[in-house]
């Protein structure tokens, strides 16, 4: 348990598990990626799959391990109800989540679902690297600690984005009843605007939506730049707190006074 979930930090064992799954992750990212290019792919068809089904069955031999040792820790204690909770925490759903494609693919599932769940898998492998990296959990950190901020710009952005695409259609549906059909069909054109990317498939023509399209470009500016902000004060916050937080022996957890 102490090999699998504290990795990097315990041990000569722990590191090299923890850089056998980096890398079998790094890796197996990349096979995924480079099996798209046909090319490629028409060079070893073989190695794809083979590759694929070795590395999921050792992700699968490393989950059961972890599900079967939790039982070290004393809130996850119960041989049943202490399992069934550590498969439930957010990072063991996502061990799950990188696994479920392969097993699925022997139940028939279409071929469509099959691309999205395997699309999905390349989401959870970059989840999991968070596992075995400061950045990435300090990241996770100012992500729980922003949330009621995030959610309220989220909010207020939803609110934008239908306001947007209501004004815009009845500016525009008269003179482009193609292009701005419903206000479903018009909120594509608000979220190109509103996050200022512009792909100029679909544009105002009348004086009143082009000046409506102008007001709610420069709100989008000012509205997609409040996450950053946020983000970037949270970072500031946990690196302060970290800094002044007591340094602790891992071993005796007896607090280490450093002198200045």
């Amino acid at each position: 348990h102490e090999s699998l979930e504290e990795g990097l930090t315990e041990g000569r064992l722990g590191r090299t598990v923890d850089y056998l799954i980096i890398t079998l992750i790094v890796v197996n990212t990349a096979a995924q990626i480079l099996e798209t290019v046909q090319p490629i792919y028409d060079r070893a068809p073989w190695f794809f799959p083979a590759l694929e089904r070795v590395s999921m069955v050792l992700f699968t031999i490393e989950y059961i391990l972890r599900i079967w040792s939790c039982t070290a820790e004393s809130k996850y204690a119960h041989p049943v109800y202490g399992r069934l909770r550590f498969a439930a925490t957010p990072l063991l759903i996502i061990d799950f989540v990188a696994l479920v494609p392969f097993y699925l693919a022997y139940l028939g599932l279409g071929i469509e679902q099959l691309i999205m769940l395997r699309a999905m898998r390349l989401l959870a492998w970059a989840a999991r690297l968070g596992r075995y990296f400061e950045g990435i959990r300090t990241l996770g950190v100012v992500l729980r600690s922003k949330a009621l901020e995030l959610t309220t710009v989220v909010l207020v952005l939803a609110v934008m984005l239908v306001l947007a695409s209501a004004m815009i259609y009845y500016a525009e549906h008269t003179a482009q009843p193609e292009a701005f059909g419903n206000i479903p069909e018009a909120m594509w054109w608000s979220v190109i605007t509103l996050t200022t990317v512009g792909y100029g498939d679909v544009s105002p023509i009348t004086p009143l939506g082009k000046v409506m399209a102008g007001i709610i470009a420069i709100m989008g500016i000012g509205m997609f730049a409040l996450p950053a902000g946020i983000l970037g004060s949270g970072f500031l916050a946990e690196i302060q707190r970290r800094r002044l937080a007591p340094r602790v022996c891992p071993h005796c957890g007896e607090r280490i006074d450093i002198p200045e």
